[in-house]
């Protein structure tokens, strides 16, 4: 960050002028200082230990501790004001210098992260194994979903070639659906995952939709050439223990006409 440099003096050059500003941890504003620079002192060696890992760091002894977290910034992944810096069992201060502070060369510091940063990340963690959950929930429901869209495509197929359907059909269909409904109602999402709750229980509405239309049509017992369709349909064990279609088959009259058509089986 920089400051604008201070009013110009009589018999300072522009040269002179162009100085670069940086703010310090506590909102000071200082001249950037060029790490590793002659002005700052003779260069050491230290070894910052965090968790199991040791990280050795080189860099000039009259840097701050803010200066070392910045460095390990970039070997840790903790931002530096996520850092807590320990030298000889006590907390450093960010302004602090290292030399001044007793830190020579081989000097071995501590690094812990702050309280704060920790437990949110665990709280990240949490939301994203939440969310983790919600979406295989989501997914499980959009399977048994995705297999009773074919017995509403055979349904749909039936009354649209004229075959008359038992109402039991459509409401053992419909009873199915909304028992997904209930299961997407109990799913708690965030993010994502609620996005994705919330077009399930859209494509479940919408086969539910389909469904009370096709029993409305499916009630008028003439097909469009007027002749009267009848057909016995055969439950057998579902996925849930509701039942799936069989294939219906009938026999014709002169009459009456007894459609056989052949269903495939709903797993």
């Amino acid at each position: 960050m920089k400051n604008p440099p201070p009013p110009r003096s009589a018999g300072i050059s522009p040269e002179t002028e162009e100085i670069e500003w940086e703010m310090r941890p506590n909102g000071m504003f200082v001249q950037k200082r060029e790490v590793g620079s002659v002005h700052d002192g003779p260069m050491i060696n230290i070894t910052v230990t965090h968790a199991s890992s040791n990280h050795e760091l080189y860099l000039p002894n009259q840097s701050t501790f803010w200066d070392v977290k910045k460095l390990l910034a970039h070997k840790t992944g903790l931002r530096s004001e996520e850092q807590r810096l320990f030298f000889k069992g006590k907390e450093k201060d960010n302004e602090e210098h290292l030399h001044r502070e007793g830190v020579k060369d081989k000097s071995k510091l501590l690094l812990l992260e702050d309280a704060a940063s920790k437990e949110r990340k665990l709280e990240e963690i949490r939301k994203h194994n939440e969310m983790l959950k919600a979406s295989e929930a989501i997914a499980a429901v959009r399977a048994e979903v995705d297999k009773l869209s074919d017995r509403v495509s055979a349904l749909e197929v039936a009354v649209d070639g004229g075959t008359r359907v038992s109402d039991k059909e459509f409401l053992v269909s419909t009873e199915l659906l909304m028992r997904q409904l209930l299961k997407l109602d109990g799913i708690d999402a965030e993010g994502e995952a609620k996005l994705q709750r919330k077009a399930e229980v859209r494509r479940v509405q919408n086969f539910v939709d389909t469904l009370d239309s096709l029993k409305a049509r499916n009630s008028n017992p003439f097909n469009q050439s007027g002749k009267t369709v009848k057909v016995t349909t055969q439950w057998e064990t579902f996925n849930n223990g509701m039942g799936s279609l069989n294939a219906p088959t009938s026999t014709s009259s002169s009459s009456t006409n007894n459609v056989t058509q052949d269903w495939d089986r709903v797993d």
